[in-house]
């Protein structure tokens, strides 16, 4: 989630959630780009001897088994950095939460994959709710995220993949939507 809530007389509330156009995806992805096609036009200057590269010389390169090797490295490379892109073209993760008292409703929005499933939408009742949980894990893989604990369908996740959240800034918005919804908050 990030830290744009905004409500409207007090009777809604809403997060926008970052979804894969992140800059560290753009950063990845210009990387993992630039790095394959380097690898893989090596690869091909070993094999055809015609140098493809301005800033070296792989045609002294054996192709088997040096050439074949960065050419497979780079094709592999290519094939993820085409992914990443896709991903961001198409902001997979992104969405929002939104609370409304005046309605009684809560929806949970993300955007996936293409297919059937490319908008996923989650609604429940406010009154549905049974608390807001925050789930904290510290060490190599951190992993500070906020549930939503609903009667009979178990817990809502509310934060977005990827990197963690700044540990008050979860805390906080932990607080503001038990505060807004009348529950408690488990966890801490």
């Amino acid at each position: 989630m990030t830290a744009q809530s905004t409500s409207t007389a007090n009777d809604s509330l809403r997060y926008e959630v970052l979804g894969a156009r992140r800059l560290s995806n753009y950063w990845w992805a210009t990387v993992l780009s630039i790095g394959s096609t380097g690898f893989l036009l090596a690869g091909l200057s070993s094999y055809f001897k015609v140098n493809l590269l301005p800033f070296s010389d792989p045609t002294e390169l054996l192709f088997v088994p040096q050439g074949l090797a960065m050419g497979l490295y780079g094709a592999a490379g290519l094939l993820l950095a085409i992914y990443l892109w896709f991903v961001i073209l198409l902001d997979v993760g992104s969405g929002y939460n939104e609370f409304n008292r005046q309605t009684g409703l809560i929806k949970i929005f993300r955007l996936g994959f293409l297919g059937k499933n490319r908008r996923v939408e989650v609604s429940c009742r406010t009154t549905d709710v049974q608390s807001v949980r925050i789930q904290i894990r510290e060490g190599l893989n951190p992993r500070r995220s906020l549930y939503l604990r609903i009667k009979g369908r178990g817990d809502i996740p509310l934060t977005r993949v990827g990197q963690p959240l700044p540990l008050a800034k979860i805390e906080d918005q932990g607080a503001e939507i038990a505060r807004f919804l009348g529950v408690p908050v488990e966890g801490l």
